[in-house]
């Protein structure tokens, strides 16, 4: 399984020739500015809730790849609106079986509203059952103990915010991964603003003391899971 890092919580998993793009925020990332968003044609596109860096390019991209949209009811409903009608909306604790794999939707401790001030509906999460592992999508997200409910999954890989200050922060990431017992970390939503930049040297080191693998890929480099 190949994960592409485009910035921000934006990544994107190739699972057997099937892209799942998460979370597009690429052309008001100025760390994203060498990256041609007209260029991503995901099949799927999982959306974790409604903020802005996390959504902003969420209308380019599916209208130009004609991707499928997963996400929660109330986003659904709001994409509806917009004409886009190729959406599988979801809710906390659900799952849905899709042609590349299994989703399974968790909750996540953050806020939700949709660039137009909309409602968003709850923050979520995402499990991906698919190639025989099981990779965890925290969102945006603080420390909390229902990732204690994760620990019986058997996570490959958690891709985790660490940039503080809107969500966890490395200390907090850390423990999250002793909550559901998984070592491999991707770790994403960091260095895009002045207030969620983080010394990376010690990120990596606080990993490793930990007994911990940390992934901080470039903007545009991929990494095998």
């Amino acid at each position: 399984m190949k994960a592409t890092y485009y910035g921000q919580s934006c990544l994107e998993l190739e699972i057997d020739g099937v892209k799942l793009l998460f979370d597009p925020f690429i052309t008001h990332n100025q760390l994203a500015k060498d990256i041609d968003v007209n260029s991503l044609k995901p099949d799927y596109i999982l959306v974790s809730h409604g903020h802005g860096d996390h959504t902003a390019d969420l209308l380019t991209v599916q209208k130009n790849s004609g991707a499928k949209v997963i996400c929660i009811a109330e986003i659904a409903a709001w994409l509806g609106n917009k004409g886009v009608d190729n959406v599988h909306g979801m809710n906390i604790g659900g799952g849905f079986n899709f042609d590349f794999g299994r989703v399974k939707m968790v909750n996540a401790v953050h806020s939700s509203s949709m660039p137009d001030g909309s409602y968003g509906g709850n923050p979520a999460g995402f499990v991906i059952y698919a190639e025989g592992k099981k990779i965890y999508f925290a969102g945006d997200t603080a420390l909390t103990y229902d990732m204690k409910l994760l620990a019986d999954e058997n996570l490959d890989w958690a891709i985790l915010p660490i940039g503080d200050n809107y969500t966890m922060g490395v200390d907090d990431a850390i423990r999250a991964t002793q909550f559901f017992n998984c070592k491999n970390v991707v770790g994403v939503h960091y260095d895009s603003f002045p207030v969620i930049k983080i010394d990376k040297e010690e990120a990596k080191e606080k990993f490793i003391k930990a007994g911990l693998v940390l992934r901080l890929p470039a903007v545009g480099e991929s990494v095998l899971l």
